[in-house]
């Protein structure tokens, strides 16, 4: 929301005037001047937002029984931690001969592989946000 606001606040006041000089109402400024030069801020909180639901797996483990309707992130969380398990228990020795052969690492770096995968594929459609602002040349001094 700060972040947001901070865009908002920083908009010139002179497209405001002048649009209400031309006699655009607060509704046609809104949505032909402020609304279009939103855009990138937009993005960003989108993408932003995106991240934070894409890599959120506590509400699936505390909400969610079925094990096939649990998101990726908490099965992905669950492998690792089935992984570490069998790494640190030592009160069996087929435990322990089965977990010298688990490749620990290998696993965690092919699971963040997935797990970046489609943020991988999102961005190149947000990027062009982060590179340039739209609100370049829209005030001329």
């Amino acid at each position: 929301m700060f972040l947001i606001r901070n865009f908002m606040m920083a908009i010139p006041e002179d497209l405001y005037e002048s649009a209400k000089m031309d006699g655009a109402s607060e509704y046609r400024i809104f949505f032909r001047l402020i609304a279009p030069l939103s855009v990138p801020v937009l993005a960003t909180v989108g993408l932003f937002v995106a991240l934070g639901y894409w890599n959120d797996w506590f509400l699936g483990l505390m909400f969610i029984d079925k094990q096939e309707l649990q998101p990726l992130q908490l099965l992905l969380r669950t492998l690792v931690s089935n992984v570490e398990f069998l790494k640190s228990s030592s009160n069996a020795a087929a435990m322990q001969q089965i977990s010298a052969t688990i490749p620990s690492e290998s696993i965690k770096m092919a699971l963040t592989v997935i797990t970046i995968g489609p943020i991988i594929f999102l961005y190149p459609f947000v990027q062009r946000y982060f590179v340039k602002g739209l609100m370049v040349g829209a005030v001329k001094g």
